[in-house]
């Protein structure tokens, strides 16, 4: 998926992981101002409210533009300044992306036909950065169909059109004829300015990535082993689809399930419950049951799934890599990878693991102490193994906080929670949202915003909403960018547009959607990635928005996380669904926050295990995978061993496919996150004046400046992992 890989922004789905695309008539800034000129000042006064009377306020206006957006009957119009084209047939679907893919070869071709002494920006850099720009939407146009349309031929028709623009645009990354002339133009050094260098940087890396620079028979050796390499990643989670294993247990062997999860599983002829290894199986077993053999024994199972099959893929697929990154010219496999992210080498990942890991070793000592004292209670001296975990923690946490989140989430209806999410963004990023009514969109449901500068009354761009569960649509939530911003040269400002896909529970007759307080937090996550989108300041589309350094790109939306969990915020996305105006209680809003950082030591210890195996693995040739994961289990995790008879390498997709030598940047970004907001935010959720910093300095940049430096400017130091380590520790159970 090589046009998607770029041009689609996933949640934390592993299958999406891969896939992350402008004109008909542009908006200029000028243009922008004008349009929020022309409008009434009854939403301007509606956001300068505060407190709960501006929630309710808010509220209700949703409600109701809610109510005119699905009676609405009027022409449906077109969004100024987009090049979408989002009610295409199955036919069209094609004949665009048959036009699209026309239209980059004449452009590349174009390029290719410049004589390397004749290179100017204008003829070699420009017509590439005008083709990316231009196109991206178009290519949303093919193929976000696929995750959204009701009617099965377009899905279909979209999903072809994404195999042919992939095809093409692994055509298109290996024309040694375009990568000579960039690279004739870089070896000038003719920078228009630094945004452009970095720009034309990345252009000749894209290339070399691919081993344009190396001989013929090199860069088809490269070719040939990126072949294999994608063919063995995708078997070895087609493996773990695929396997079909199943437990039989007793009802007895199961007490602690609720009766919904018994009713749900299939039985045997002998009465017994199939209890397959599959996630929604295996991790209500081992959170819930309470016979220490069940959890044991599904643990080592699950542990060992396709342990023969993928331990073999495994191994060649790590020697593969190895072999591809040192004919690139790297050490190995590790540093070919970190080599385009923030952490920039294999050593910075290894000593950032290194410090979060001893930094956490205090706290998860005593975190583990508790467990095992709660475990010698209620099951006598057998030992405590790591297969104990998630039960104990559920059961300490049951017992230190008062929190039913089935009673919870009677206090999140959907318009509540978005209408308050809606004003905490606006207040902070000095922003202004607005419905376009009657815009075109492929399902009634759909809602379309515009977002204004508060100040200066600038068009900054759109985002679609398109929140509910319905037959055939793409079944995550996750943020896509549809059009990236880009400046064309004539100074022309394109417009970001953004789309977010969710899949919330529908208001039914007099029943709210009401939302689990994990969906809250998803949700104000991804809102999170649409501003920083529709934020971005970019001259070139492919620094726009959610096409920023992978080390960075979650950073933002983490940060955001925080207001979820603060009692000032918490009271604005929340209301008792029968009467709005009574939001959760303090008591509630403390133990959120503590009960969300209850544990997070030990694990926090066990994510850093998996990534110390994935980095060492794709560092050192020849390691023995087997005894690797041996030595590192007691040693990362405080002296417990890894269960006999598993073999975790051989059921660990993040390594195998999306995040080879990689495993970290979670992990990464939530230490920075977690630095800038007890650094800027802890003392002001509503500081406009912090948020328009950071909406200057970190989402105004997005890609064309480095991460570091971003994260620097707006920090006004280097980042620390102190606040991260001391975070956990103030709220830990014992604190």
């Amino acid at each position: 998926m090589y046009w998607l890989k770029f041009f689609f922004f996933p949640s934390s789905c592993l299958v999406s992981e891969n896939k992350n695309k402008q004109e008909t008539k542009k908006m200029t800034e000028n243009e922008g101002k004008s349009e929020k000129l022309s409008k009434g000042s009854r939403d301007h006064n509606l956001v300068a409210l505060t407190g709960a009377a501006a929630v309710l306020a808010l509220a209700v206006h949703f409600v109701f533009s809610a109510l005119h957006h699905h009676k609405r009957k009027s022409k449906t119009k077109d969004v100024q300044g987009s090049n979408l084209r989002l009610d295409l047939s199955a036919r069209e679907i094609l004949k665009l992306a048959d036009s699209v893919i026309l239209e980059s070869k004449r452009v590349h071709d174009a390029v290719a036909s410049v004589p390397l002494d004749k290179v100017t920006y204008t003829n070699a850099i420009s017509p590439l950065a005008e083709l990316e720009a231009k196109q991206y939407p178009l290519v949303h146009s093919c193929v976000v169909p696929k995750l959204v349309s009701t009617l099965e031929d377009v899905r279909k028709a979209s999903a072809e059109a994404e195999r042919r623009l992939d095809t093409h645009a692994l055509l298109c990354s290996k024309r040694d004829d375009v990568y000579r002339v960039v690279k004739a133009f870089a070896a000038r050094e003719e920078w228009i300015n630094p945004e452009a260098k970095r720009y034309i940087q990345c252009l000749v890396r894209d290339f070399e990535q691919k081993g344009l620079n190396l001989s013929l028979t090199k860069r088809e050796e490269v070719e040939r082993l990126r072949i294999q390499i994608d063919e063995l990643s995708l078997r070895y989670v087609q493996n773990l689809n695929d396997d079909s294993t199943f437990l039989l247990f007793s009802e007895t062997e199961l007490v602690g399930l609720p009766p919904e999860f018994l009713k749900s599983l299939d039985k045997a002829e002998n009465g017994k419950f199939k209890v397959t290894l599959k996630n929604h199986h295996v991790a209500p077993v081992l959170e819930l049951c309470k016979v220490g053999t069940t959890r044991r024994t599904v643990a080592v199972a699950y542990g060992k799934r396709c342990g023969e099959v993928n331990f073999c893929v495994l191994e060649n697929l790590v020697q593969l890599r190895h072999k591809r990154a040192r004919l690139l010219g790297y050490s190995n496999y590790a540093e070919y990878a970190v080599d385009l992210r923030m952490a920039k080498t294999s050593t910075k990942v290894f000593e950032f693991l290194e410090d979060i890991s001893t930094g956490l070793t205090e706290l998860a000592t005593r975190e583990l102490a508790i467990l095992k004292d709660l475990k010698k209670k209620e099951e006598g001296e057998s030992p405590f193994g790591i297969e104990d975990l998630l039960y104990y923690v559920k059961r300490v946490q049951e017992q230190h906080f008062d929190l039913d989140f089935g009673v919870l989430k009677q206090y999140f209806p959907v318009n509540l929670v978005l209408s308050g999410i809606f004003k905490i963004f606006q207040d902070l990023f000095g922003l202004r949202f607005e419905e376009f009514a009657d815009a075109k969109v492929w399902h009634s449901e759909v809602r379309v915003f515009t977002v204004f500068d508060l100040s200066s009354g600038e068009l900054l761009g759109y985002f679609y909403l398109d929140m509910y569960r319905r037959e055939g649509k793409y079944g995550h939530t996750c943020v896509i960018a549809l059009q990236n911003g880009a400046v064309s040269l004539n100074g022309e400002r394109q417009i970001p547009i953004a789309l977010l896909i969710s899949q919330l529970q529908k208001e039914v007759g007099c029943h709210p959607g009401l939302l689990r307080f994990s969906e809250v937090v998803n949700l104000f996550h991804e809102f999170g990635h649409v501003v920083q989108h529709i934020c971005n300041r970019a001259t070139f589309a492919r620094f726009s928005g959610l096409r920023v350094d992978p080390d960075l790109v979650e950073i933002p939306a983490q940060v955001l996380e925080n207001w979820c969990y603060e009692s000032y915020s918490l009271k604005l996305i929340s209301g008792f669904h029968q009467d709005i105006t009574k939001p959760i209680n303090d008591e509630i809003c403390k133990s959120l926050k503590r009960w969300r950082h209850s544990f997070s030591a030990l694990k926090l210890k066990k994510d850093i295990l998996y990534c110390l195996f994935d980095q060492i693995i794709h560092s050192v040739d020849n390691v023995d995978i087997i005894e690797l994961f041996k030595h590192l289990h007691p040693k990362v995790m405080l002296g417990l061993p890894m269960l006999e008879g598993t073999n975790p390498a051989s059921c660990f997709p993040r390594s195998a496919i999306g995040y080879e030598a990689a495993c970290y940047t979670r992990i990464w970004s939530e230490v920075f996150a977690a630095d800038i907001f007890a650094s800027k935010f802890f003392d002001g959720l509503s500081n406009q004046y912090v948020g328009m910093q950071f909406r200057k300095k970190v989402l105004a940049p997005g890609g064309a400046k480095e991460p570091i430096e971003i994260i620097s400017d707006f920090l006004g130091r280097e980042p620390s992992i102190h606040a991260f380590i001391e975070c956990k520790a103030e709220y830990s159970l014992d604190a």
